[in-house]
């Protein structure tokens, strides 16, 4: 059994740091770095990220473990603007345990 899941990290202004700590967080199952990003981060196309952490909490809860498949960053224009797409599977084989 496998979960796959593709989508927008950060949007319109893409921040490669703040999409690298959130699948960092994810693949660690150590979601306090993404909390402390705080709300407005996740405001207007950035809010997309929200559809990831209830899957991510899901298959951690279910021992999931997460594996990035490709990140890619999207840009638009030499300003940074764009969206970047990131994909991932979460399969029990790749679970490894965690201090919380």
């Amino acid at each position: 059994m496998a979960i796959i899941a593709s989508g927008g990290l950060t949007h319109f202004v893409i921040d490669e740091s703040v999409d690298q700590l959130i699948l960092d967080s994810m693949r660690a199952h150590d979601f306090a770095p993404v909390e402390g990003l705080g709300e407005a981060i996740f405001q207007a196309g950035t809010s997309e990220v929200k559809n990831w952490i209830p899957v991510a909490g899901a298959m951690d809860e279910l021992g999931f473990g997460m594996e990035v498949i490709d990140y890619v960053p999207c840009y638009r224009s030499e300003a940074g603007t764009g969206n970047a797409m990131g994909f991932a599977c979460w399969r029990p084989d790749n679970h490894k345990e965690t201090i919380r």
